[in-house]
């Protein structure tokens, strides 16, 4: 097949000093880009690089006209405004042109942290008790518990979710509240802190639909002691450290089946729910009770090539005997099924 490959570049590394890094925290490095197209390559099919940038919408546009693109492979982050990982779906949707992974709704939703939670909540799936804050001088609800857990509203891959997130005042929240509201010029999503086991669960689907490879926990023994045990963007891009032999993930995870079947059925009905397609993965944390709490769903889930860089979803697909080639195929192979294609 002809496939078109939709990216966007990182072209800053992850840095604690640099804060116009976290700007590019959610895309993808060269050697990302270039270990994807190989893989797609391998399965026998041509590619045509496309930046998601203002430009993309042309190209594509020409593409299709030519009768140059029978496929998208997507895993464009988008650049501008709250919904950006719904733009390339969006026009591709225009355009009529099939796509690997979820829609434009979907991935909107999916980045507005508050709507995801209030989907979950309507379909009883759960998740940590919420309140959204446009400006620090808005009232807390007395519903909710100290600790809690700030987050901007619409971002990912850990962005503004810092070690010092999890708060134990009013004034540590009404602090980082302004610093959120003013750094990332969007609302904060403050949530009761779940203090259990976090896992993160990567759902792909074959030929007869959806299924969960091996559950990843993700331990945080590796943090100092004066670090909270949260999956932080200093934790994820920092201590998560392969050249220092520091592997915080374990898959699978050492856990009971009775909450392994738990896991996975808390995850499955949010991949369903939530209309995901293709491949997703799920970021799920204990509370007090044991009880597994949907935290956070990353329905364009970072897929690096590379097994040195600890990435979460080729991470289960190897333990599960999915080598990287296979998983690309298997993400392609489930689009042209859904969309019928020869």
């Amino acid at each position: 097949m002809k496939i078109g490959f939709l990216y966007n570049v990182k072209l800053v590394a992850p840095s604690l000093t640099d804060e116009t890094a976290q700007i590019y925290a959610e895309f993808d490095s060269p050697e990302t880009i270039e270990g994807i197209k190989k893989a797609i390559e391998s399965n026998g099919h041509q590619v045509h690089m496309i930046e998601a940038n203002e430009e993309a919408y042309n190209k594509l546009k020409t593409l299709k006209e030519k009768s140059e693109i029978d496929l998208v492979f997507n895993i464009a982050e988008g650049i501008y405004g709250e919904a950006r990982e719904a733009q390339i779906p969006a026009m591709l949707e225009m355009l009529k042109i099939p796509y690997t992974g979820s829609g434009p709704i979907n991935l909107a939703i999916t980045l507005d942290k508050a709507r995801t939670k209030e989907i979950l909540s309507y379909y009883k799936i759960p998740n940590a008790k919420f309140q959204v804050f446009s400006n620090s001088n808005e009232k807390l609800n007395l519903k909710l518990k100290f600790p809690l857990i700030v987050k901007p509203l619409n971002e990912g891959s850990s962005k503004g979710i810092m070690d010092n997130c999890v708060l134990r005042s009013q004034e540590e929240l009404k602090n980082k509240l302004n610093e959120i509201n003013n750094k990332f010029n969007q609302p904060a999503i403050v949530e009761e802190f779940l203090e259990g086991r976090e896992f993160t669960v990567a759902v792909l689907e074959d030929l007869s639909g959806p299924k969960v490879l091996p559950i990843i926990e993700v331990k945080f023994n590796e943090l100092p002691e004066n670090m909270n045990k949260i999956d932080s963007y200093e934790a994820k891009w920092f201590y998560d450290d392969p050249s220092k032999g520091i592997d915080p993930l374990v898959c699978p995870a050492e856990i009971d089946k009775k909450l392994e079947n738990k896991i996975k059925k808390v995850a499955l009905k949010t991949f369903n729910v939530l209309n995901c397609k293709d491949f997703s993965r799920l970021d799920i944390r204990l509370d007090k009770n044991g009880n597994p709490n949907v935290i956070e769903v990353n329905a364009l889930p970072g897929i690096i090539p590379n097994p040195d860089e600890n990435s979460r979803f080729p991470r289960a697909a190897r333990v599960a005997g999915i080598e990287y080639n296979k998983l690309i195929k298997m993400v392609i192979d489930s689009a042209i099924k859904r969309y019928k294609l020869k």
